[in-house]
């Protein structure tokens, strides 16, 4: 008998017209690293009494449909994942293409996502998706992945797919290697590690449905924040800190191809750190930075994707 492994799992996605109904085509394959998408249903034990010792038997409560993707931070897939998180991008070019997308959308699109073990078979159907958070991290070395974290609508399993054959995308990942951080236009130096972290704070419409299921996710006040780890070298940034004053940093990745993303914060504000020397070695400094809107662009991030794709 055939046994379910990760290796050969699969997922798919598409963009829906109709808040939880999963569209009949234009499905695209996705590359990830992990997910923790799925639905649950728990019980609730029996209160009555009258029956004796042995409890009667529980009752089903509301579905609770959400979870992660873990995927790479790639230069064509990846784009998919931003306009779930700040809706459909401005797109300009003839080739290479430039999608810009803002943060400040009063709606969001829905997603449906497929996950399958074609060895079981079993493919899950997950309607009426909506993200509510995306992170990732910079750094020397490693890997570059974000996390999407998402709230469905709910479930629907099957033995067979409904995602057809879905469209396949050419894999141009970034790595750390192709990062950088600037500061009002200038290199940010002696940066160890930063953290990233956009939320659009997803409400969860919660009514009275036979089903169980949500009847949508509303996104509230969004939230960019993050973390900058740096070797003090300079009190560049205290100053500002102590200062009270915002500045704009960029986060960039750029492939020797001429695929990029760059993701820009523009007015971010620092807390004053505490400056602790713990040994011999180098001292560092952690700013826990928060965003904020900035009041002349009227908007509080922009994320540039240049690829060979033409629409999203």
């Amino acid at each position: 008998m055939a046994r379910a492994q990760g290796a050969r799992a699969q997922m798919a996605l598409a963009f829906e017209t109709t808040y939880g109904t999963p569209p009949v085509g234009g499905f695209t394959k996705m590359p990830f690293a992990s997910t923790t998408l799925g639905a649950e249903q728990p019980l609730l034990n029996s209160e009555l009494l009258g029956y004796g010792r042995d409890p009667l038997a529980p009752i089903k409560d509301a579905v609770t449909a959400d979870g992660d993707v873990v995927v790479p931070l790639d230069a064509e897939a990846f784009g998919f994942w931003l306009k779930a998180a700040f809706g459909a991008p401005t797109t300009t070019g003839t080739g290479p293409w430039t999608h810009e997308f803002q943060s400040g959308a009063w709606t969001l699109p829905s997603l449906s996502i497929e996950t399958g073990m074609p060895e079981v078979p079993r493919y899950a159907m997950y309607s009426g998706c909506v993200l509510d958070q995306i992170t990732w991290q910079m750094q020397r070395s490693g890997l570059l992945t974000a996390t999407a974290r998402l709230v469905a609508q709910g479930e629907t399993v099957g033995t067979t797919t409904s995602a057809g054959t879905p469209a396949a995308l050419e894999l141009k990942r970034f790595g750390h290697f192709n990062g950088s951080i600037t500061r009002n236009g200038s290199a940010l130096g002696n940066v160890v590690s930063a953290d990233i972290t956009y939320a659009n704070n997803l409400d969860r419409i919660e009514t009275i449905r036979s089903d169980g299921r949500i009847d949508g996710a509303d996104p509230s006040i969004a939230a960019l924040t993050g973390s900058i780890e740096v070797r003090f070298a300079d009190s560049t940034l205290v100053t500002q800190a102590i200062n009270g004053d915002p500045c704009e940093l960029e986060f960039a990745y750029v492939l020797p191809s001429g695929e990029s993303f760059t993701f820009t914060v523009h007015a971010v504000y620092l807390p004053r750190p505490r400056i602790e020397i713990s040994g011999p070695q180098g001292v560092q400094a952690t700013f826990d930075w928060q965003a904020a809107r900035d009041s002349v662009l009227g908007r509080m991030c922009t994320a540039t994707l240049v690829n060979d794709v033409e629409t999203y």
